[in-house]
């Protein structure tokens, strides 16, 4: 059964050959491959995500720039407890978790969220998401799929990075990817003007967008353009 799970997948990645990027194919063949509504995949480096490989549509996208920005969600939790983490009603959970995450997920339309890590052997890259609109567990073949979906997204980004210089970014990752490169070069010159590591300096980042209501990619470009200035009254 799992041969022919993969052998479904991996047929179905190459029947959608016709996809303007492999990143963007991966992306939608794994929600249409669990009959979800959309589906992301997230890089992540430590605790920190470190940006999206693709998503499936809007809704999608809007799910990973939450988790990038408030560092929470199911791809966050997949990530740091490697081991898939589903959520079937996000309006209405069991037990309330991701408090920011949730209420405007649910307003851009996820209804059910579901996180799965992407691990290669022992190294962990990151976690597909996926999201539905409308409440309800996965069935078994649906969570097996993700499992495998998850899988074969791991070796993707494994490969597509494959000709990439030591410390730099694949050329099939560059298409199509967002990595909020804005963000990176922001945390550093907060870090630089706080006094504080990278990794503090992007939660300070995170923490002033929050509590504007803003995404840190804007938050990250006001500091860029020198908008901005953190340790400066006049500008926070």
């Amino acid at each position: 059964m799992a041969a022919e799970r993969l052998e479904r997948i991996l047929g179905r990645l190459a029947n959608d050959a016709g996809s303007p990027a492999r990143t963007a194919r991966l992306c939608k063949v794994c929600a249409d491959i669990t009959e979800m509504s959309g589906a992301g995949i997230m890089l992540m480096d430590g605790d920190l995500p470190k940006g999206s490989v693709c998503t499936s549509n809007a809704v999608s996208a809007l799910i990973e720039e939450l988790q990038y920005t408030l560092g929470e969600g199911p791809c966050v939790d997949a990530y740091s407890h490697r081991r898939p983490v589903s959520e079937p009603d996000l309006a209405d959970p069991v037990v309330a978790r991701w408090m920011a995450f949730t209420p405007p997920a649910v307003e851009a339309g996820a209804r059910a969220v579901f996180g799965f890590p992407l691990n290669v052997g022992g190294a962990r890259l990151g976690a597909l998401n996926l999201y539905r609109d409308r409440p309800g567990a996965m069935r078994s073949d649906q969570y097996a799929d993700a499992l495998a979906m998850a899988c074969v997204a791991a070796q993707a980004v494994i490969g597509m990075q494959a000709d990439a210089a030591p410390g730099g970014i694949g050329a099939e990752l560059e298409v199509g990817t967002n990595f909020q490169f804005v963000v990176h070069q922001a945390s550093g010159m907060v870090a630089v003007q706080l006094g504080v590591t990278i990794t503090e300096a992007l939660i300070r980042l995170r923490a002033f967008a929050f509590g504007l209501d803003r995404l840190v990619a804007d938050v990250a470009k006001d500091v860029v353009e020198h908008r901005l200035r953190f340790g400066d009254p006049d500008h926070e």
